[in-house]
Formats: structure tokens, C-alpha cells, sequence
């Protein structure tokens, strides 16, 4: 895991400029820190020879406050640069989501709930503090040493070989570190995702009187046991940072005391050393005690930047805008984080206006078929064209509009049945509406009011409304090809003929997946996918 993903530099320009004020603000507090050192030591010094050092107070008073304001006006930068960082990955993640050139499958709400919550909380400690101590870190360790080497180049060489040791261990709690955030960043994705499934099940636990105290207490107490691991390994590191300062600048204070004793080294240089020494170590030592406190923002960072990061459709062909062939030949898709082939199609022909059932075993690629056409997956190998065009060169929010499409869990809008029937067509009158829902056997008030959920129709109702959606697009001319995914799992007998019917007067090209031996009866030809 890296302290800054350059992927986050070349995305944001908000870390572009929050970075460039950090050196730039680094650079100044370093050139205060060697000012207001020079003047302490030059007070020191005149004291003990018994000269007057009126103005000096003044200037270092003023030095000071001049260092407090540059600081303030450091964490003001960095907290609104954190601030903007977090609202420009939201906006880009959602953005992202609905954006329909996008390629691969959506990620679970689960692990969004846990970035864009949680994860994106931690960007305050990561943006807001560990990125600008990493511009100290690099800028004040190297001007001390360069100033410090040209007044006593022995104390220079103590510096220069004592400091890379607070690296080291910093490296050797990184690794050990990485294990720790990782097991936490695990526990707390299980906590959301089992805060989520609760919840979208909530009313079905609730009515058979299934409790779930246990679980959440169960998985909650994983999350605070990681949680407390995580925590008690920073403060071990913490100490052992601190005393490997403590003794580094130890051992330049002895070297100056003894040759100062000697009158080798001028009691002005040997104040000035040992009040610039510690300079020099405590940006880096800042830098591994807030470590701990970037990590889980950089590893929020590299999974938001990994969701980011995909494939994204650039055709710009217009698609047929009449039902045309559909050719699958040598398809091959594989998913990521899985070795066996998730779909395998070699030859596939569907003519305009017919009606294909696509059979096989659960998990043999049938509804990755779909996904394929959709346009949310990629193929590894081989090639789908439409109407002799491949459909990787079709401009894909202009294909979609020539598909109406019926998911296995048609979703819902709020508002009421005639308006989810209507979804997409803001133009369709209420007797085209009711047309496709009679056909679609929705036998059900239009009138009627539903919520955005998935409790207030029956399994069998939402997807006879999504056939009456997808009817409506046909017959108002905004779609010619149907892909269905089980649209009649859960219907009796009579409603599933009306779907069938329907369908098959729809007069557009109808793909669909099915296990139903009506539905492939109903079919002109029935092809068989098997991974």
C-alpha cells in the first residue's frame, strides 16, 4: 500500500493543489524553524558574553507567531482540501455508477455503504493531515540537515545516519500494520453488509420473529476486537519512534556537550545544532505516528480508485433502429476472481422478430448472456454484432434504448402502477398504458400508490408489470429487442399464457432465459448455454 496513489494525484485536482500548498508551506515553516532557531542561539550567546539583545525577543516573538498562523493556515488548507477530496469521489463513484458507458458488474451495496461511509470518513486523517505531514517530512528534514551540515558537519552526519532508522521501523510497522487494516477494512464490510441484508429484510425477519441481536452483536464484537488490535499496535509503534528520536538526538547532544567543553565547537553553533536536531526528526517521527491514521483512508482510497478503474464502452455507431440479426460467435467470458469460464457461446444466430429460449444449468452464463447484450460486461474473446455492426462499436446508451429489458427482480419506482408501467416513456397516454397491462395479465388498479421498495406487490406482480414496461417501450417504437430473465418464474398457468401471448405478438426480437417448460414450448427455437 502506498502513501499516495498516484491514480488519486491524476484524478483530483484538489490533492494536485492541496499538495503543491503543502510544499510550498513546508518550505516556509522550515526556512521559520531555522530563523527562530539562529535567533535563540544568538540570544544564548550574547547573554553569556554580557551584550544587550533588545530587538531579538521581538524578532523571535514574532517568528513564532508568523510559524502559528503558517500552521493554522496549513490544517484550514488541508481539512477543506479533505472536505472536497470526499464530495469529488462521491460525486464521481455515483456518477460512475450511472454512467452507461460503464463496463463489469456493479459492486455490492455492502461494500458501498462501507466506503462511502466509514471509508470516506477516514479521508479527514489521510487528505486532511497524514498528506500534508508527508510534504514536512520530505522539505524540513533535508533544509535542517543542509543548515546544520554547513555550522557542524559532525552533527550533520549523526542526523543523516540515525534518521533513515525511524524509516526502517516505520517500514517494519507498515507491514505489520497492513495485516491488521486489512482484517479491520474486512470486519467492517462484513458489519455493513450484514447491517444492509438485515435491513432489506427486514419486514420478513420481523413477521416470522427471527431476531437478530446475536448476529449484529457477534459481528459488531469482530469489528471492535480488529478495531482494538489495530489501536493497540499504534501505540507500541508510536513509543518505539519516540525513543528512537529521543536517543538520536541524545546522541548529537553529547557529541556537541563534549566539544563544547573542549572548545572545539562555539557555545552559538552548539545551541543552534541542538535546537535544529530535533527538527529534523519530528516530521518523520509526525509522519509514522499518523500512519496508523492514513491507512484506512488509503485503503478506502485504493478500493474507490479500483472501483473507478474499468473498461468503459467509446463506440459511437448508431444502432439499427428496426429489428435486426444478432450473432454471438466464440464467446468467452471469464469473471474476475473466478477460474472457470463464466460464459462459453460459439455460435449463436437470432433473427429479427424471433423468439429464442436460452436454457441450461444455474451458474452456465445464461443470464451473463444478457449482460453481455446489455452492454455491462465485456467479452475476453469473441464477438457480438448487431445488424453486422460489432456491438463493442455501437454507442451503447443508443442500444439501449433499443432494448426493453426485464431483470429476474424488476425494481420499483415510487408512485403509483401507472407510473412504473410508463417508466421511461413520459410520453404514453393512459390507454396505451392499460393496453400493455392487460395484456401483461396486470390485473391490478393503475391508480394505485407503491413504494420504492419491493414489499408492496408480489414477486409474480413486479415482473408482470416489468413484461407490461417492456410491451409499452415496443409498441411506442423505442425498443425492438426484449431480454427477459425468468419473466414468468412464480406466475400460474393463466397468467404465464397471457405473458407468452403477449410476447410473441409484441412483433419485436424476444431472448429469453428460462427454465419453464411453457416458456420453452412457446419458443420458435430453444439454444442451450452451458460454461
Amino acid at each position: 500500500m502506498k502513501p499516495l496513489d498516484p491514480r488519486l494525484v491524476r484524478r483530483s485536482s484538489t490533492v494536485r493543489t492541496h499538495l503543491v500548498w503543502s510544499v510550498l508551506l513546508g518550505a516556509l515553516t522550515g526556512l521559520l524553524i531555522i530563523g527562530v532557531s539562529w535567533c535563540i542561539a544568538e540570544v544564548v550567546a550574547r547573554r553569556f558574553d554580557g551584550n544587550e539583545v533588545l530587538l531579538f525577543p521581538l524578532v523571535i516573538a514574532a517568528a513564532f507567531g508568523l510559524r502559528a498562523a503558517i500552521a493554522w493556515a496549513h490544517g484550514v488548507v488541508s481539512e477543506r482540501a479533505a472536505i472536497r477530496v470526499k464530495a469529488e469521489l462521491r460525486a464521481e463513484v455515483v456518477d460512475d455508477l450511472l454512467d452507461p458507458r460503464r463496463v463489469g458488474p456493479r459492486p455490492e451495496s455492502g461494500r458501498l455503504v462501507a466506503l462511502l461511509g466509514p471509508g470516506m470518513d477516514a479521508f479527514d486523517g489521510y487528505v486532511g493531515r497524514f498528506l500534508p505531514q508527508l510534504g514536512l517530512a520530505a522539505i524540513v528534514p533535508a533544509s535542517v540537515i543542509a543548515v546544520i551540515a554547513w555550522v557542524d558537519p559532525l552533527s550533520a552526519v549523526i542526523i543523516v545516519v540515525t534518521l533513515p532508522l525511524i524509516g526502517l521501523f516505520m517500514w517494519l510497522v507498515g507491514v505489520l500494520t497492513r495485516d491488521r487494516v486489512e482484517r479491520r477494512w474486512a470486519a467492517m464490510e462484513r458489519l455493513a453488509r450484514h447491517f444492509t441484508d438485515v435491513l432489506d429484510g427486514l419486514v420478513v425477519l420481523k413477521v416470522f420473529g427471527r431476531r437478530q441481536e446475536q448476529g449484529i452483536r457477534e459481528v459488531g464484537g469482530r469489528h471492535r476486537v480488529e478495531t482494538m488490535r489495530a489501536l493497540r499496535l499504534a501505540f507500541l509503534s508510536s513509543l518505539v519512534l519516540e525513543l528512537i528520536s529521543t536517543i538520536s538526538v541524545a546522541l548529537v547532544a553529547v557529541s556537541v556537550g563534549l566539544r563544547v567543553v573542549d572548545g572545539g565547537l562555539d557555545l552559538r553553533d552548539a545551541m543552534f545544532v541542538l535546537l535544529l536536531a530535533p527538527e529534523a526528526y519530528l516530521p518523520v517521527r509526525r509522519v509514522g505516528m499518523m500512519f496508523h491514521d492514513s491507512t484506512e483512508g488509503a485503503t478506502a482510497t485504493a478500493e474507490l480508485l479500483d472501483l473507478l478503474d474499468h473498461d468503459r464502452h467509446r463506440g459511437t455507431v448508431a444502432p439499427p433502429a428496426a429489428p435486426a440479426p444478432i450473432v454471438v460467435s466464440g464467446a468467452r467470458l471469464t469473471h474476475p476472481g473466478r477460474t472457470a469460464v463464466s460464459l462459453a457461446v460459439d455460435d449463436l444466430h437470432v433473427a429479427p422478430g424471433e423468439f429464442v429460449a436460452v436454457v441450461g444449468p444455474s451458474g452456465g452464463g445464461k443470464s451473463t448472456l444478457l449482460d453481455v447484450l446489455l452492454g455491462f460486461e465485456r467479452l475476453d474473446e469473441g464477438e457480438v454484432t448487431v445488424g453486422g455492426t460489432s456491438l463493442a462499436d455501437l454507442d451503447v446508451a443508443a442500444w439501449r434504448e433499443s432494448i426493453a429489458w426485464v431483470p429476474q427482480t424488476p425494481h420499483l419506482v415510487g408512485g403509483t402502477i401507472a407510473d412504473n408501467v410508463a417508466l421511461g416513456q413520459p410520453g404514453a397516454d393512459r390507454a396505451e398504458i392499460t393496453a400493455a397491462a392487460r395484456d401483461a395479465g396486470l390485473d391490478l388498479d393503475l391508480d394505485r400508490v407503491v413504494r420504492e421498495g419491493t414489499t408492496d406487490l408480489s414477486a409474480g406482480e413486479r415482473r408482470r408489470l416489468a413484461v407490461a414496461r417492456a410491451l409499452l417501450r415496443i409498441r411506442r417504437g423505442g425498443a425492438w429487442l426484449v431480454l427477459l430473465d425468468e419473466p414468468t418464474a412464480g406466475l400460474d398457468a393463466h397468467h404465464e399464457a397471457r405473458v407468452l401471448d403477449a410476447l410473441r405478438g409484441s412483433g419485436g426480437t424476444v431472448l429469453v432465459v428460462t427454465h419453464r417448460p411453457e416458456s420453452v414450448a412457446a419458443a420458435d427455437r430453444v439454444v442451450e448455454v452451458a460454461s
